[in-house]
């Protein structure tokens, strides 16, 4: 006979399921210790970047990374972040060394969220060497934070989104 033991489960996991209405669809799995929570979130931002941030580092010349769009040349001619090196996901592999120097840490981004160039972009640099972050949003939340863009043309800013930034001017985020 094969017997089966639960989860062991914590003071935390009691309490959120006394206090929780039954039906709850959030609390139907338990949040996390805040120990367990606080490591889950360092370790993403280990990972991660985001638009604001990146902006803001590039803006004060903070610098410390290379950022990397890893897009077409199509798509990097249609616009992107200034100062951004160019290098498609799939020639990583073979121009990395040339464009970047051995030892940087490298910023990926792609379209957006909803496409994973970055996130292969990323693998391709840690795969080569590189110690690596993905900018979160990619393009397309850098262009509707009303940051700049560069192309052909030159550089040129929209104005913020609402549903993404503060719109009113010298406002920030605060996040």
């Amino acid at each position: 006979m094969t017997t089966t033991t639960a989860p062991a489960t914590t003071a935390t996991d009691t309490e959120t399921a006394r206090t929780a209405p039954s039906s709850s669809k959030v609390l139907r799995v338990p949040p996390a210790d805040p120990a367990t929570a606080a490591a889950h979130f360092h370790r993403r931002f280990t990972f991660e970047a985001d638009v604001a941030d990146v902006h803001a580092d590039v803006e004060s010349g903070a610098g410390g990374f290379v950022l990397v769009d890893s897009r077409s040349a199509e798509a990097w001619e249609q616009g992107h972040v200034p100062g951004a090196v160019h290098l498609p996901t799939d020639e990583i592999p073979a121009r990395a060394a040339a464009l970047v120097p051995a030892g940087s840490v490298v910023v990926t981004y792609c379209w957006g969220p909803g496409c994973n160039g970055a996130t292969r972009a990323a693998y391709a640099f840690a795969s080569a060497g590189y110690r690596v972050k993905e900018m979160l949003g990619g393009f397309e939340y850098w262009s509707r934070e009303g940051f700049p863009v560069e192309d052909s043309s030159g550089t040129r800013r929209s104005a913020p989104d609402p549903l993404t930034a503060p719109v009113a001017a010298g406002a920030a985020c605060g996040c």
